[in-house]
């Protein structure tokens, strides 16, 4: 009926058969048959054409005002369907790490509330293992997780690698070297988070710094950043993490490993089936994010001031 009313809108305006049929770029008769059908389907007669100049009957001038409410109506529920369609409408269920960085928590948060003002994002800290559960079972609908990830099920945004370094109290004699080796620090315990957050990543740090002659004493366990860089400062060993990290606490060191032997990947990842249509959005607006993020000059940092931690890669489906 949309097209019909449109097209009696047209002839009220114009009061003139022909006219409205060229402005709306149509011929004259089917112009006429539409607004015959429309009489019938409403049981009125809008027009009176027993005169030279058609007229609006008293039904058709009602119709005026309730035909163009009724269109503006409709093209309201065409853009807010068109918004849901692109996930600019609607809740968000994200995951992140909870290493993620206070900066790139704030940016995503303020990229998103730009981009997509009508969509309301729950942000949630979780650990990459759970998120994975939470996404199998359509508890949440994107995620930011630490690779290795097993997960047929799922689709991954663009991949970020982030060098890491090593942890280490400032008064080590250690904080004194510009790089450090991993054979440099045998007989150090080894600080780091529960393997049952990220198994594959957990796995691949042990493996790495095995491979690279350093076998921890101990392997000690701890949940969050602040934990993490109170055990540090307490002397119950090293950590591998990134620079960001280490700026937290003014009491401990960030060195680079050598060769950077350890680099952690990230990336958004969304169910295959049932995706929320704001997913796409989130990888992107994340990555991005990720690879703008550069440490600020601190005495920590051995490396050269301004250097980008973060690296953008592409990674082919088979090998996520």
């Amino acid at each position: 009926m949309s097209r019909h009313l449109r097209h009696f809108l047209a002839v009220a305006e114009e009061m003139h058969f022909g006219r409205a049929a060229e402005l709306l770029g149509i011929a004259q008769p089917p112009l006429s048959q539409s607004i015959q059908r429309l009489e019938r389907e409403l049981g009125v007669e809008l027009f009176d054409r027993s005169r030279r100049r058609i007229e609006l009957t008293t039904a058709g001038r009602l119709l005026v005002d309730e035909a163009t409410a009724l269109l503006a109506r409709e093209e309201r529920l065409r853009t807010v369907m068109r918004k849901a369609r692109d996930g600019e409408l609607g809740t968000l269920r994200a995951g992140v790490p909870p290493d993620t960085p206070a900066v790139v928590l704030q940016s995503l948060l303020h990229r998103l509330a730009e981009e997509a003002p009508g969509l309301d994002v729950d942000l949630q800290e979780l650990a990459s293992a759970e998120q994975v559960r939470l996404l199998a079972a359509a508890q949440l609908d994107v995620g930011l997780l630490h690779h290795p990830v097993d997960a047929a099920d799922l689709r991954f945004g663009p991949v970020v690698e982030v060098a890491l370094g090593v942890v280490l109290p400032r008064t080590s004699p250690l904080a004194r070297l510009r790089e450090i080796a991993p054979a440099d620090l045998a007989g150090h315990d080894l600080i780091a988070f529960p393997r049952a957050t990220a198994p594959g990543w957990y796995d691949r740090i042990l493996r790495t710094a095995r491979e690279h002659g350093f076998t921890p004493a101990r392997v000690r366990h701890a949940g969050n950043p602040e934990f993490l860089l109170g055990l540090v400062l307490a002397g119950h060993g090293v950590a591998f993490e990134q620079e960001a990290i280490a700026r937290r606490e003014p009491r401990v060191a960030w060195r680079p490993l050598t060769g950077t032997p350890l680099r952690r990947r990230v990336s958004a990842a969304w169910p295959r089936q049932g995706a929320h249509p704001a997913a796409p959005r989130f990888a992107a607006i994340a990555a991005s994010i990720l690879d703008e993020q550069e440490p600020a000059a601190s005495p920590s940092s051995a490396g050269p001031v301004g250097a980008r931690p973060w690296t953008v890669v592409y990674t082919p489906p088979e090998h996520r």
